[in-house]
């Protein structure tokens, strides 16, 4: 097995950004999800209730940012740290840079509502949960450091999506980090611990999945109802800590730091025999 391809998101639910290596962190693949945006109230916004955010292309450079959608683009650097504030991602609340008004403004202008941008600089602290393990050090992604897929289980994916009549979808819809090639369909769910290159990796849990999966990630467009609709009928968790949810993917986190590589080759370290329950 081999990896893939390689995919950080540089502000939590804006577009994807390639890449062909990159620096692994506890947290996660640098640059992956240290940038956040927010309501007026410091809440978080992703794609679930601001589709827009698909529009922005995030890319970071040395100490900063380059925010563009449109034709227009903005620049904005790392924040110093004499403008924390607290804001709040699903039940955490992370202490956190303002990155000013200037990008506040531009922000609020290309999405047509309040938003504000925070950085994650290094004296910011969020973990896991611990349920599903030890706690990790993480980003403003989701749940975990990394999100792991497989090219087969799409494959598989879109085979039972295309024999209900409707049109295949892309990895893209799935936002991953690391992207596998080489295994059998589904073979994650019976995954421990991996290496890639020379780093280990804990998969802690598969991810359940939301209505993101349904939206273009250029336009934040509805697709239609897959790829849930199809997950829900051949990927549906039976876990009792897990219970009655889609899946596709899994969350996972690193052992340690280090550089991964398109094309690194992918080894069991330890099996998960008794695999994922499934519906």
């Amino acid at each position: 097995m081999r990896v893939a391809s390689l995919h950080i998101y540089p502000v939590k639910s804006m577009r994807a950004v390639d890449l062909d290596r990159a620096d692994m962190e506890l947290r996660g693949l640098a640059h992956d999800r240290r940038w956040l945006i927010t309501d007026d109230e410091g809440k978080f916004l992703t794609q679930r209730a601001c589709p827009a955010l698909a529009r922005i292309v995030a890319a970071p450079f040395e100490n900063g940012l380059r925010l563009s959608a449109g034709g227009a683009a903005f620049d904005v650097a790392a924040p110093a740290n004499d403008r924390r504030t607290t804001v709040t991602i699903w039940n955490d609340e992370v202490s956190a840079v303002d990155a000013g008004k200037a990008a506040a403004e531009w922000l609020s202008r290309t999405l047509g509502r309040p938003a504000r941008l925070y950085y994650m600089d290094g004296e910011a602290a969020r973990t896991t949960s611990g349920r599903w393990g030890p706690k990790r050090p993480v980003s403003f992604a989701d749940a975990y450091p990394l999100l792991v897929t497989t090219t087969a289980s799409l494959n598989a994916l879109n085979e039972a999506i295309i024999e209900n009549g409707r049109d295949a979808v892309t990895m893209g819809r799935f936002r991953p980090n690391i992207v596998i090639d080489g295994a059998d369909p589904w073979a994650e769910d019976f995954w421990k611990v991996i290496r890639v290159g020379d780093i280990e990796i804990d998969l802690a849990k598969p991810c359940d999945r939301c209505l993101v999966t349904t939206l273009d990630q250029e336009t934040g467009e509805k697709q239609g109802r897959e790829p849930l609709k199809t997950l829900g009928k051949i990927r549906r968790s039976a876990h009792p800590d897990l219970p009655d949810v889609t899946l596709f993917g899994w969350n996972a986190a690193p052992r340690s730091e280090g550089v991964i590589k398109v094309g690194d080759e992918v080894r069991i370290v330890e099996a998960r025999p008794e695999g994922w329950p499934l519906a």
